[in-house]
């Protein structure tokens, strides 16, 4: 189903495929974990263990859009919908599997917390984002539920452009641990510059998504991914605003645009906020909508916003 071609980019990437539409990559925040050299910002705020999470997609090559900021050579895009699909359990096991041989080279390292790449070993997070919009795998549902099945968490990131897939998710009760919506333009005009659909009705669908999003049954997040002189100027603050209150989210994360992979060939570094105005916009957003920060990680430019700090931990299955 995947090209050689695109293949080959993956492989030069560091991803490690999972069967015919899913892969993994080793997220970096898990490496120096192993090395005792930091954690992630999920770890920070949420208490997922870095050194144990899983950075996956089902669907990697595989969106409707093709976002500015996105790290994917989404030039190469395969399509909108899976023809062909691997089964849920099938994909768990290969992502489980590619992982153990990408960190088998750590055992090598003199530096390395053994006892952390032992359990790292069983994964017990999914992070099911990474590339392509998980929510177009018609099974993702199912993959959750699996997953739960076996004790493993999951973070769930989407653009909101399959609010069906979502509706039948909390129908079958087969949302994820943690959900995340990204929320990266407020208005239709900034939506299409930003997000570049290629499916009609996006904005729409979107919609139908934000009004869907306070009646599911999980823990939500809305992430705003800001780019400078682009989605972050003082006009659209308010809007931002706006949206979120009617989302309801348990958390907003505010986070900057980092120049990495293929978005270095449409966003500069220069386009990359420093971490001082990513409070700075936070604080803001924090003023309009009531929500406190509740946490920030410097290095990674990140701030998290909600109602109750007691709240940000995620509670063993």
């Amino acid at each position: 189903m995947i090209p050689e071609k695109v293949k080959n980019v993956l492989k030069r990437q560091h991803y490690a495929l999972a069967g015919r539409h899913s892969a993994i990559q080793v997220c970096r925040w898990t490496k120096k974990s192993l090395l005792d050299e930091g954690e992630c910002y999920k770890q920070k705020f949420y208490g997922i263990q870095s050194h144990r999470c899983c950075q996956m997609s089902p669907a990697v090559m595989w969106c409707q859009n093709r976002c500015l900021h996105c790290w994917r050579a989404i030039e190469l895009t395969i399509g909108e919908k899976l023809k062909e699909i691997d089964e849920p359990k099938e994909i768990i096991d290969k992502c489980i599997e590619s992982q153990k041989k990408m960190l088998i080279g750590f055992k090598g390292n003199k530096k390395i917390n053994m006892k952390k790449l032992k359990e790292a070993m069983e994964p017990m997070q999914f992070a099911i984002s990474l590339s392509g919009e998980p929510t177009i795998y018609p099974k993702i549902g199912e993959l959750i539920a699996e997953l739960r099945k076996r004790g493993k968490t999951t973070f769930l990131v989407t653009n909101g452009l399959m609010p069906e897939r979502l509706k039948e998710m909390q129908e079958k009760k087969q949302l994820p641990t943690q959900l995340y919506l990204s929320l990266n333009a407020p208005n239709e005009k900034l939506f299409l510059k930003f997000t570049r659909p290629v499916i009609k009705d996006a904005w729409k669908k979107f919609n139908e998504t934000l009004k869907l999003f306070p009646k599911l049954k999980t823990r939500k997040v809305i992430r705003i991914n800001l780019v400078r002189n682009l989605n972050m100027g003082e006009e659209y603050i308010s809007e931002f605003g706006e949206i979120i209150k009617k989302a309801k989210p348990d958390f907003v994360e505010i986070k900057a645009f980092m120049s990495v992979g293929y978005s270095r060939q449409r966003l500069a570094y220069d386009r990359m906020p420093l971490h001082n105005e990513i409070m700075e916009f936070s604080e803001k957003l924090s003023k309009l909508t009531g929500l406190k920060i509740l946490g920030l990680k410097k290095e990674s430019r990140v701030a998290v916003l909600g109602k109750d700090k007691k709240k940000l931990k995620i509670k063993a299955l």
